[in-house]
């Protein structure tokens, strides 16, 4: 199942976007989420983007986000522990097989590779201070 779909980078479009792709595996729409909030961070609201979400054929799925800016390429870097954003990129680069950057004379597209299968639930340890 390929999805193509155009909109204007928005808050209101992330929930959009992740119930457009309900039917992909949660790893799919983290990435898809976290790609799209990257451009409203870094580009700003408005900025018009093309999603595409599509099979590889090889067990995994990409996902495209293509922004009209050539020149603001994604950093990958470790926000610390007080930093209340700075995270979209890691959580990529933690569930996708692969990730990177195409650049075109007007345009850029980041993009990700996912398992195709959903992913396992991982356990999960909490620590509580009393």
């Amino acid at each position: 199942m390929t999805v193509d779909v155009h909109l204007l980078a928005t808050p209101k479009a992330v929930p959009e976007l992740r119930r457009l792709l309900r039917h992909h595996a949660y790893d799919v729409l983290l990435c898809a989420s976290e790609l799209l909030t990257n451009v409203i961070d870094h580009l700003g609201e408005g900025t018009p983007v093309s999603v595409r979400v599509h099979d590889t054929g090889t067990g995994r799925v990409r996902v495209e986000v293509t922004d009209p800016d050539p020149r603001a390429l994604p950093v990958l870097w470790s926000a610390s522990d007080s930093c209340e954003s700075g995270r979209g990129l890691a959580l990529v680069d933690a569930v996708a097989a692969r990730w990177g950057v195409e650049q075109g004379a007007d345009h850029k597209t980041v993009w990700c590779e996912v398992t195709a299968e959903p992913s396992a639930p991982q356990p999960v340890t909490l620590f509580l201070r009393c």
